[in-house]
């Protein structure tokens, strides 16, 4: 029973449906093909504005190379100490960038906010050849806590980026829980809250490997086709990832799958808070607003659970042992109702 992660699980039979219906039949490459045509016609309606979007097959690619459209080599990025791209992969914004350095921030609950990053830009703003100089902000929606950023928190940290020449970009792995729990206008939450960029990620929302970059500014976009050439995720046969989103986007699919897995999350979280009291210095770490909940369990029920049969990832609690429970796209009730029943049931023995 997984609750590893989004990663873990398989690919929305609407999606594994249209790669078997771009596989009739030639195409032309490298992104020459109707499928990525209409996946850029589509993000210009879901974003209700002119863009420049480029599929690439990962995250990290995604991110990167974005963030390398914005920071030179002797820039600075600024982002939260835990995102993706400060401890998740591999140095590849330092190496696309070719070589801007990474400032990490503090922030409750997985989130920048404006006063922590005013704070650091003024501070860094010397104008000292010694120093990096500050070119872009990270901000990651979902979270890597699980949490989501509203569009006035969003607003606040352009509003500091914008007083201080430094562009804004979203890491959205989990976009679409994010905008599922919000349930705003996809415009709210970017472009009209001073995002420059966004990493759209499908591979953890239903999609096979499929993440799109897109430039709501399509000047910022002019050297990124030669990035991505350079960087070797020009994909060839780029109608399969193209198929993926064109599938994804279509009739809101990428809105319902991740409202299930935030539905399942919620229901986790509910009948968790319900039975939590019952164990010493067990508690919820954060709020839970998508499709990750962080529990805090004593070791002895976190190890009866995996014996249980449940998947999930140990995480770093605050004073004690902690887990991260992760729904999809596709989690069964049933999984989610039985691990319930089991802390229930683990509570009852304890007592």
């Amino acid at each position: 029973m997984n609750f590893l992660s989004d990663n873990a699980v398989g690919v929305a039979p609407e999606i594994m449906g249209a790669l078997a219906e771009a596989n009739r039949g030639p195409s032309m490459p490298y992104g020459a093909d109707d499928w990525t045509r209409r996946v850029e016609r589509k993000m210009a309606e879901i974003f209700e504005r002119d863009v420049r979007v480029f599929p690439v097959a990962t995250g990290t690619a995604a991110n990167a190379l974005s963030l390398a459209c914005l920071a030179p080599p002797y820039g600075a990025i600024y982002a939260h100490e835990e995102a993706h791209v400060m401890v998740d992969e591999c140095g590849a914004p330092e190496m696309f960038t070719g070589g801007a350095k990474l400032r990490p921030l503090p922030g409750a609950h997985g989130k920048l906010t404006a006063e922590i990053l005013e704070r650091a830009l003024t501070r860094d703003h010397s104008g000292d050849v010694h120093q990096a100089i500050p070119a872009a902000v990270s901000v990651t929606q979902t979270t890597e806590a699980g949490t989501v950023y509203k569009p006035a928190e969003l607003q606040a940290i352009a509003e500091v980026a914008r007083r201080h020449k430094v562009r804004l970009h979203m890491d959205g792995a989990r976009f679409a829980n994010a905008m599922a729990f919000l349930g705003v206008p996809a415009r709210q939450a970017t472009w009209e809250a001073g995002i420059d960029v966004l990493s759209f990620g499908g591979s953890k929302g239903g999609c096979m490997a499929a993440e799109a970059v897109v430039f709501f500014d399509p000047a910022l976009a002019d050297s990124f086709g030669h990035r991505r050439m350079r960087a070797g995720h020009l994909v060839s046969k780029m109608r399969f990832i193209s198929a993926q989103l064109d599938a994804y986007l279509a009739d809101g699919l990428w809105l319902k799958l991740a409202r299930h897995a935030n539905a399942m999350a919620q229901r986790l979280a509910q009948g968790l808070s319900a039975v939590l009291p019952r164990f010493p210095g067990a508690r919820l770490l954060h709020p839970v607003e998508a499709n990750e909940v962080f529990v805090q369990l004593p070791a002895g029920i976190i190890a009866d659970l995996r014996q249980a049969g449940f998947a999930f990832y140990d995480w770093p609690g605050e004073d004690g042992p902690a887990i991260r429970l992760v729904t999809a796209f596709n989690t069964e009730s049933g999984h989610v109702e039985l691990l319930l029943k089991t802390v229930r049931d683990l509570a009852g023995r304890a007592a």
